[in-house]
């Protein structure tokens, strides 16, 4: 399902205090959606699916959904631009937001893991991934948080491209939902823990 021509609730307040910012990277068409390198963007919108999550904010580089319980209050944002310009729209959202960039959670998929793995650092480099090396240069920090998906690295030289903007085939299918279902775990194990516990059991595979 594709969410961005929902309207924003004008009645909501602006500038809240949230504990994180999870974004789901990947291309916003519904033709993209099952694609390898979509894995980010179907995770968080499985899980505005799922908690039924209303739009916070509306605009033509993103769309943030809100989670508010009695003890957490998070953002989750689908961005409108495409892959290669994800850190425009992350960008405007924390300057818009006051979100600090140590609370922005990007998921992201990862060619060099296995199908199925998850894996969840704080900064780095982009790692060759044009979607996190964008955000790097939007904001000039690299002090985010990547949950990383594992997509499998089945191709071959000059294959890249077309593999991961290929769908998961039949076969992986369950993998891939396996992989939904853990990442989604993983980060309300994250917002529950916060990220020292949360990478230690996550990337030891305990959740």
């Amino acid at each position: 399902m594709f969410f961005s021509k929902a309207k924003a609730n004008s009645k909501l307040t602006f500038n809240q205090n949230f504990d994180y910012l999870i974004v789901g990277l990947g291309n916003p068409k519904p033709h993209y959606f099952n694609n390898r390198h979509n894995i980010g963007y179907s995770i968080v919108q499985k899980i505005i699916e799922e908690k039924n999550l209303k739009i916070y904010d509306n605009s033509k580089f993103y769309t943030l959904y809100l989670e508010e319980t009695q003890d957490h209050k998070v953002l989750f944002a689908l961005p409108l631009t495409y892959m290669n310009e994800s850190g425009i729209a992350i960008r405007k959202i924390i300057a818009k937001h006051k979100i600090p960039i140590e609370k922005v959670v990007v998921i992201v998929d990862e060619y060099n893991f296995p199908l199925g793995k998850i894996h969840l650092k704080q900064s780095g480099s982009d790692g060759g991934h044009n979607g996190i090396a964008s955000i790097i240069t939007e904001l000039q920090n690299p002090n985010f948080i990547r949950l990383r998906c594992g997509i499998s690295r089945n191709f071959g030289p000059g294959e890249l491209i077309d593999y991961v903007l290929s769908d998961f085939s039949p076969e992986e299918i369950p993998l891939v939902n396996a992989m939904r279902d853990k990442a989604e775990r993983g980060i309300y194990y994250l917002i529950e823990n916060g990220l020292a516990r949360a990478s230690s059991d996550i990337n030891a595979n305990k959740i």
